[in-house]
């Protein structure tokens, strides 16, 4: 919804030719062999959806539009939703189920307005081709930080073998002048994060059996937190239920390049200008497209 932000994050040009990020997402997911795009919107954007971001991407890449609703009998799940009057959709946990009708293969799920690099998506691919397993493609926290205020991250615990333990999400981290990140924890206690540690930007990489999984933890949110206007199914913490009771295995993978996005209406000459730099690398073309 962008609050934050102050409007759709999503259709806001960054590109040296008024490219958006999510172009730039569907063209490194295409080189690593990806072929096709859902996407989970909410019905009332719909149209100016499909008229800013829909009409550059339907040439470059097969596209479905599914929706995440709040309120009736969703298409992500036979469970009946509590009516609510809700300013905000489930969840990111919920919007991976609103697409389970329209995926039948292994998938990636990413973040509309995240750059995540063209290395997240060759590495998923490759995992892909040699496991079934679950995946998440994780980056360092100070690369995940904005300059101009909070922002909420999923702070990620490993076993020994590297192998994605439990997330733990975590809300209004501050820059520090040091570059890493401070918060408060529930007791109102100040925690101070060096910079270093592996977070989750929500780059997963699921196979079809995640769906069920998801349908019965977000049936046990409903029973805790349905008749809570504010309360989330969040992704990152439902995976992490699912590993913890064994119900799941998750890679623990990581990307080479590095992450941003608009979470603020500050960070689009951050944006600007990584990209830019990427563009005079020969990273990418410009225009984008050719």
């Amino acid at each position: 919804m962008g609050s934050r932000f102050g409007g759709l994050k999503q259709v806001q040009p960054v590109g040296p030719a008024g490219e958006l990020i999510i172009e730039y997402s569907i063209y490194d997911a295409r080189r690593a062999g990806f072929d096709r795009l859902v996407l989970v919107i909410r019905k009332d954007i719909e149209a100016e959806f499909r008229a800013t971001i829909g009409r550059r991407l339907e040439s470059r890449m097969a596209v479905e539009y599914v929706f995440q609703e709040m309120e009736g009998e969703s298409r992500a799940s036979s469970l009946p939703h509590q009516s609510l009057s809700r300013t905000k959709p489930w969840g990111t946990g919920h919007a991976v189920l609103a697409a389970k009708a329209a995926v039948q293969r292994p998938f990636a799920v990413i973040n509309a307005d995240d750059f995540y690099g063209a290395s997240a998506y060759q590495v998923l691919a490759g995992h892909f081709a040699a496991s079934q397993d679950f995946a998440m493609v994780g980056y360092p926290l100070k690369q995940t930080l904005s300059e101009f205020g909070t922002v909420s991250r999923g702070l990620c615990a490993t076993d020994p073998a590297g192998r994605l333990q439990h997330i733990t999400e975590i809300t209004k981290i501050q820059r520090t002048p040091a570059g890493g990140g401070a918060y408060q924890d529930a007791a109102g206690v100040t925690k101070v994060l060096q910079g270093d540690e592996i977070v989750s930007m929500n780059f997963w990489g699921f196979t079809p059996a995640v769906f069920p999984q998801l349908e019965q933890l977000f049936a046990d949110f409903l029973a805790r937190h349905g008749n809570d206007p504010k309360a989330e199914f969040y992704l990152p913490t439902a995976i992490s239920t699912l590993n913890e009771r064994g119900a799941a295995s998750v890679a623990l993978l990581k990307s080479s390049d590095a992450w941003f996005g608009l979470t603020y209406r500050e960070d689009i000459e951050v944006t600007r200008r990584a990209l830019r730099g990427l563009v005079e690398s020969g990273k990418y073309p410009s225009p984008l497209w050719g």
